[in-house]
């Protein structure tokens, strides 16, 4: 807390100083706060939680500072936690204060980065500390950077640290390093080469060996490890090949043994009864390409990975979004419509193999074609468990300064049961046929419809989406949405059929200048929030939500 009054103060006083000094002195700065107003709704769901019980009012607030003078940078993120279900979608998380700081310096061929850092290896599949807000992801590196240039197209990058849990920090220590280059070969450099490798080495704590001894302990001879290592090493190589209308990226990568958490595996109990989910010690390894093309108004692109144990985490009794040091690439395709988003697959650390395939064909600068198809499954499940699969088509109708109309279908199988954690329940097949049509009046104003359904006898049934915004060029947006469970599941053994009901959505979009002011009322049903992979069971939510983001 010295070290960040001691910043706090330095910020400050560099900015007083701006009125004496010939140094330029560059500011900026942004905010971002979310409000949540809950409205208790049992019929939906929307109950249970303390927000809705007794605390009706949830925030979240970040506020950030930067600067730079005399080749000095500086920055500060103030953070404010008040009843937040981002932590945990069913309880409450209160907490504040400064959530990143960082001071870099560039000497020479070198740059000094101290601080919180977001960095990351390749594709991130060692290594990846970033922030993905809505999932209330910070994974930080608490430490030290170095930046080395060794050539016009060669750097030379290391870290140490912790990384960051919440306002704490894990115990865990992270070293690493990682080169990247860039070469040409051929006539004129027609074909370019973009190769990397990088290294994490992490150790353990004595307090962290001691919880797993201790768990350990409890095992049955069957499943008990009888070493336990403090140190695992993770290291990846991978390049980008281009030439011409091809590019191609390859990344393999290898961790070293280590004792991670299978929620596959089968323990068994002193009671010589079975349970999922115990630890093992195993190594891991990630294969992953892609490969494209684009020419002609054609855009072909294929992607592969196979994931195999690895789980690398900063604290192994982590679990779900916690604690992660790297990042998986997602397979499946990221949709942005309101039913073709709802059963998103989230990434599998464990045991994953999956493929993607995106073709994109311009006809004409009016009409446009896009066909995605993605299959995904567990080689080592019984079976080769195909946890799974998506087709995805799309087109796209342009008249310019008229009117721009996006349709298509989407077909998906989805294992709600390994995904969702369900015991018991159906695959879910669904098709999607949806349609977003925008009309623009003049160069101000314009109107954007939606219309969206789901086809399924699984889950909570057949859905039905509807949307309206009505924008008015710079300042204005207001929107009216709604979702109903036109068909709902009928279920031989609950108490009383599921109800027909509506989630509504109402709201109104202020921009001016660099703020923009969004306040909506939602109701909105149970379902998966995901980004880049990285999923969540988001409960029912019915309310008010305010929105501010500035920057500065």
């Amino acid at each position: 807390m010295a070290l960040l009054r001691t910043l706090c103060i330095s910020l400050l006083t560099l900015m007083s100083l701006r009125a004496f000094s010939q140094e330029e002195l560059s500011i900026s700065g942004s905010l971002e706060t979310n409000g949540n107003f809950y409205i208790r709704d049992p019929e939906i769901g929307a109950a249970n939680t303390p927000q809705y019980e007794h605390q009706q009012i949830g925030l979240e607030s970040w506020l950030s500072l930067r600067a730079q003078i005399s080749g000095f940078d500086f920055g500060l993120r103030y953070d404010l936690f008040a009843n937040s279900a981002l932590l945990n979608p069913t309880d409450s998380y209160t907490d504040q204060g400064f959530g990143r700081w960082y001071a870099g310096k560039k000497l020479g061929k070198l740059y000094i980065l101290g601080g919180h850092i977001y960095d990351q290896f390749g594709s991130g599949i060692i290594f990846r500390a970033y922030e993905e807000r809505p999932l209330l992801i910070d994974n930080a590196l608490v430490g030290l950077k170095l930046t080395y240039e060794l050539s016009p197209n060669w750097t030379l990058k290391g870290i140490a640290g912790r990384q960051k849990d919440l306002f704490e920090l894990y115990p865990s220590v992270l070293t690493g390093a990682n080169i990247d280059g860039f070469a040409s070969v051929g006539k004129e450099g027609s074909v370019t080469l973009a190769p990397g490798f990088g290294i994490i080495h992490k150790t353990l704590s004595d307090n962290q060996m001691d919880a797993l001894a201790g768990t350990l302990a409890q095992y049955t001879p069957e499943d008990f490890i009888d070493s336990v290592p403090y140190n695992t090493v993770a290291v990846s190589a991978y390049n980008t090949l281009t030439t011409g209308p091809f590019s191609w990226y390859v990344e393999g990568a290898y961790k070293t043994e280590e004792v991670i958490y299978d929620t596959y595996a089968t323990s068994t109990l002193w009671t010589g009864e079975e349970s999922v989910g115990k630890f093992v010690k195993t190594d891991g390894y990630v294969f992953y390409t892609t490969l494209s093309y684009a020419g002609g108004g054609l855009g072909v692109s294929g992607q592969y990975k196979r994931t195999s144990n690895f789980s690398f985490r900063a604290d192994p009794f982590e679990t779900g979004n916690r604690g992660m040091i790297n990042f998986l690439p997602p397979m499946g395709r990221v949709n942005t419509y309101r039913l073709t988003a709802r059963y998103a697959p989230a990434t599998q650390e464990l045991d994953e193999e999956a493929y993607q395939l995106d073709v994109r064909y311009a006809l004409n600068k009016h009409l446009s074609f896009l066909v995605n198809y993605s299959h995904i499954i567990r080689p080592m499940a019984e079976e080769h468990r195909e946890i799974y699969d998506e087709l995805y088509t799309q087109f796209t109708l342009k008249k310019p300064r008229k009117y721009t109309m996006i349709g298509g279908l989407q077909f998906q199988r989805y294992d709600q049961e390994l995904y969702q954690g369900k015991a018991g329940v159906p695959i879910v097949h669904t098709v999607v046929p949806y349609i977003d049509y925008l009309w623009k009046f003049d160069q101000k104003t314009s109107l954007r419809i939606e219309s969206q359904y789901m086809a399924t006898e699984q889950d909570h049934g057949s859905w039905l989406y509807g949307l309206a915004e009505f924008s008015i060029s710079p300042h204005w947006i207001f929107e009216l949405s709604d979702m109903y469970n036109i068909k709902p599941l009928e279920d031989p053994n609950a108490a009383e059929p599921e109800k027909k009901l509506h989630f509504p959505t109402a709201g109104v979009v202020y921009s001016a200048g660099n703020t923009r002011y969004s306040f909506r009322y939602v109701k909105q049903v149970e379902g998966i929030v995901c980004s880049g992979g990285i999923c969540r069971l988001e409960p029912a939510f019915s309310g008010f939500k305010l929105n501010i983001s500035a920057n500065f």
